[in-house]
Order: C-alpha cells, then structure tokens, then sequence
C-alpha cells in the first residue's frame, strides 16, 4: 500500500487551529510553523512580503551606475541567457531601459554557436561597438575571464545572476546573486535571474529622483508578467518572494497588454485570462525555450517585446513550429536510443549513450523517457557547435542523479543538478568509456542505498470518490502556484471500482480510467504512460478495484471541466 505523510503535532495543529486540518497539514509539510508564517504563505501580498532590492549585497552600487549610466545616455548592453529565465529577465529590462529613455540594446548569445555565459570575444565587440555598460541576467556569476577583460578595457560589468560561482566571484563592477554571496544578507536567496534583475529595475527607480519621475508609481508591476513567467518556468522554490512573485505575476499575465504573450497564449489554445502556472509550465515555457533550442532566442525576445500584431501572430507561430520540431528531434532521438538498446543483450545499471549529431539541448527530454521505461539512470550526450561534449542526466529509482556523477571521479569536466535530474560535460579522456565509469560509480554507491525509493510519492491524504469534486479542488487551489518545494499535494483513492481501463494518443501511449463515482463516473489520466505505472495497469481489468495515487485537477478540455485525477500510481486492491 502506498504510504501516507504524517500529520502535524499537537502543537503545531494547536498553532494553526484557524485552518481545517488538510489545510494545516499541508502547510506544515511546506515548512510552515505559526499563524502569521501560514497567513503570509495563504495570502502573499505586494506590499507585505517583498523585500526592499536594496538590501542586496552590491545593489546600492549597482542602481546608482545604472542610474548614472542612463541619464548620462551611455551605451549600455543587456547580455542575458538564451532560457526562459534569462530570455523574460531580458525583456522586462528592455521595458524598464525603453520607459526610463535609455541608449542600450539587448544581446542574447546563441546557444549552438555561442555557449553558455557572458564570453571575452562577445565583450570585446559590443566593446569596439561603444558599450560602456554590461548588466548581465541570469549569466555572468562563472565568467570571470570575460569580466575581467572587460575590466581592461574600461567597460564597467553589473553582474545579476542566481546561478553558483566558482572559487571566487568575477571582479565586475558590482555583483548581485543574493544565491551566491557569503556576504549576503538579503533576506530571500532563492529568486531566479528575472527575479534579480527586476529587483534592480525597482532599486534604480528606489535611488533616482529624476528617473522616479519619468515612471508612473506602480509601473514597475506591470514586468511581473516576465517575472512571474521566469520563476515559475526556471523551477526555483515557490516559496517566500517566489510566492508572491509568481502569484503577482499570473494575476500580471492574465490582464497583461503584451501583444506577442497574447498571440502566443491563442496558439497554444491557453486561456490567458485563467493562466495558471500548468499553462506556463507545460506551454508557455517550452516555446520559449524552443526558440534557442532549434534556432535562435531573439526570436522569442522579438515576440515578447514586439508592439505590432503582424509581426506577433508570424513570432507565435514560429515558435510553435520550433516546439513541433523539437519534439520531432527528439522523438527521432528517442528511436535511435531504443534502436542502440535493442541490440543489447542485456542492459546495464546506468545507460549512458551519445551521438555528436545529437542536440545537447534535447536530450534532457529524451533522457526522461528513457528512465522512466527503464527505471534506471541515463546518460545521453551530443556536441555543441564549439565542439563541446554536453548532455542531460534523468535518475530513476533509488538513484541519486547528483551524487552518481559526483561518484564517477574526473569522468566530467563539469556538472550539476539534482536527485532526478543534471546536465554535465564529458571530459574528452572519459567519453569512449563513459558508461562503464558509471556502471563503477553506480556500484561503488549502490549498498549506501536503503530500501527506500529516493523518487517515492507519499500521499497527504486519502479521499473517497465523492469528495473529488470543485468545492474541493478550490479549497486546495489556496496553496497554489504550485512548484517546486510547493508541490501540488497528492492523494489517496482506496478501492476504487474501476469501470475501464483504455489507451489513447497515436500510439496509445496515454492511459485512462473509468472510476465509479456517487453520481457520474470519475475519470483518471496519465500521459505518457510508462514504466510500472504502465505495467501496473495492465494487470487491472474491469470491475476490479484498485488503489489510485494522483493530484487533482480540472479536464480544462472537456464540458464543464469536470475534475479528475492525474495518476501518478496504482495498484489492484
């Protein structure tokens, strides 16, 4: 049987007396220990539970040279990242630089021929070009050589980042990542690179009489759409600011004037007026990302800066065809590895594959389906246009991602992550016998492993068929945006009688179930199907009854968007 979370103690359920006890359970799995901690996370507010941007190390230094720079209509470059965290930081930084009459333009690397991060040779062109500031967004914290050729040749560096540095920070001008400073004492650390960068939107406001004067009072909220959109795609907890962010910015998004946020929202059939973070998440985002994946991100900047419907409607739709594509890619990729491990006799502990005609950036995808068929870690590499060996790493099972590639020596150049998922860069000497280090790396901290599954789902509650229901599903709806460390809470249907069990999608690869409810049957889905929640529904016929795990959800897609559940497990009962 699947297991339960524990509840609140006494006194912690004493604390929060005002709440129902799901709610309070909830909460306090969230970390929540008093009534004014539960208030503030139930009710984030503007006002309330922002922080002041200059309380970041560096950040009064920072606004007064952006400031300066702006008044004294110095050249001045925006250099962001090619994600969906970098790409909307860099939009909302072009709104603030056009509204406040800035000499600037945006740069945005590209990720094939380019790589990663702030380089020397991109510096010293918009340098020949008369850049007289950098401000960097979601880049910069590692590229300590490129700042530091800056610095020689008298090109002041602003550096905001999220991201971890290195040994020692890069000698910029003035270097603002509340996440990577041991000097820091602002009191949020876990913003995203948008995050960062508005924050000196509204510093530099904060700090200039005369700029404050060209900016309407609250304007600054309008760019919460691009942050909002920054922090939930980037994935960075949703607590704290990022609550109050996020929440600010889907409110910002579902009235947002932007034209090419509007166009891209109506080719993704979203309704941009109940925008809600599954939205940003799974439609908004991808297309976003896509742009640099399979072409070039500017084309993402364009749509989300652009002021003409034209040009917008043509953008949105490039980018959706960049998605189509991409998901293409990948599948195509996804064939080939299967093709690789059909030849197979037997498959190891960790696969670990590659191809230099594969797409680094596309592997993360193909990565996550091959380890939830296999239920094992994978590996899978391809070559970036500098001729780097990069590639994505998704564990399966009671395997820590992170600490495997940290088990396997000098086998990377470099690498990151988490428990389920990284990315990492092959050392030239190790790729020829890359998957047999893993294996090693994989024995060597397998017995450390108790019988736990590292990847396992606890409910928070066990419901019957007839509390599934709206009242219901608004009552948990409070808690949202959901996220990381806010994750959408997970219940238990004991018993359940199942009316079918069918597939559906081209190639059945998505499941549905049939549950008999009080007054009409309660359906269950899960797309993409795979691994032991496949196979255990295979062994389930009609009428059988089984144990059903899952969130809770509303079928936007069928008539009066009943609520169903998105089933991440089950078992015949």
């Amino acid at each position: 049987m699947f297991p339960l979370h524990v509840p609140p103690d006494d006194a912690l359920r004493k604390e929060l007396e005002h709440l129902d006890d799901l709610t309070a359970a909830l909460l306090s799995r969230r970390g929540i220990a008093s009534r004014e901690e539960a208030d503030a996370f139930l009710n984030p507010s503007y006002d309330q539970h922002l922080h002041d941007p200059l309380l970041m190390t560096d950040m009064p230094k920072a606004a007064r040279r952006l400031a300066d720079a702006i008044l004294a209509k110095e050249k001045i470059i925006i250099w962001s990242d090619y994600d969906c965290d970098g790409i909307p930081g860099g939009v909302l930084f072009h709104d603030f630089l056009k509204k406040v009459g800035a000499n600037f333009a945006n740069h945005i690397p590209h990720r094939h021929d380019d790589g990663y991060g702030v380089s020397a040779s991109g510096i010293e062109k918009l340098a020949r070009e008369g850049a007289q500031l950098f401000v960097t967004i979601d880049s910069g914290i590692t590229d300590i050589e490129a700042v530091l050729r800056a610095r020689e040749l008298g090109v002041d560096v602003i550096i905001t980042d999220h991201h971890l540095p290195k040994e020692v920070l890069p000698e910029a001008y003035a270097v603002i990542n509340p996440n990577a400073r041991a000097d820091e004492s602002y009191p949020f650390r876990g913003l995203c690179g948008a995050g960062v960068a508005w924050k000196l939107a509204c510093a530099t406001l904060a700090i200039e009489p005369v700029l404050r004067e060209r900016v309407p009072v609250g304007w600054e909220k309008w760019l919460l759409d691009m942050v909002g959109l920054a922090t939930i795609a980037d994935m960075v907890p949703l607590v704290g600011e990022n609550r109050v962010l996020a929440r600010y910015g889907l409110l910002v998004m579902r009235k947002s004037p932007r034209i090419g946020l509007a166009h891209l929202c109506r080719v993704t059939r979203v309704n941009q007026r109940t925008i809600t973070e599954d939205d940003v998440g799974f439609m908004l985002a991808p297309r976003v990302n896509a742009a640099s994946r399979m072409g070039d991100a500017f084309d993402a900047f364009r749509l989300l800066t652009t002021v003409s419907e034209d040009e917008a409607a043509i953008l949105a739709k490039k980018l959706d065809a960049a998605n189509r594509k991409r998901k293409a890619e990948a599948g195509s990729i996804t064939r080939a590895v299967h093709t690789r491990l059909g030849e197979r006799t037997q498959l190891p502990s960790v696969i670990a594959l590659g191809d230099p005609s594969w797409r680094p950036a596309l592997l993360g995808l193909v990565a996550n389906t091959i380890a939830d068929e296999f239920e094992r870690p994978v590996f899978l590499w391809g070559r970036e246009g500098n001729n780097t060996i990069k590639g994505s790493m998704r564990s399966a099972g009671k395997v820590h991602g992170l600490e495997l590639m940290e088990a396997a020596g000098d086998t990377f150049d470099q690498f990151g992550g988490h428990a389920a998922a990284g990315g990492f860069a092959v050392a030239a000497h190790a790729l020829f016998d890359l998957e047999e280090r893993l294996v090693t790396a994989y024995e060597r901290i397998a017995n450390k492993e108790d019988d736990t599954d590292v990847l396992l789902t606890r409910a928070d509650a066990v419901v019957v068929a007839e509390e599934i229901a709206p009242a219901f599903l608004t009552r948990i709806e409070t808690l949202a945006p959901f996220g990381i460390e806010n994750p959408k809470p997970v219940f238990l249907l004991r018993d359940a009688v199942v009316r079918s069990v069918t597939r559906f999608g081209k190639s059945g690869e998505h499941l549905k179930i049939e549950i008999e409810g009080r007054r009409t049957p309660l359906s269950a889905v899960a797309f993409f199907a795979k691994g032991a929640l496949s196979r255990d529904a295979e062994k389930i016929a009609a009428p059988y009854k089984a144990h059903l795990i899952g969130h809770l959800e509303r079928d936007t897609f069928s008539r009066g968007q009943p609520v169903r559940i998105r089933l991440l497990a089950l078992k015949s009962a």
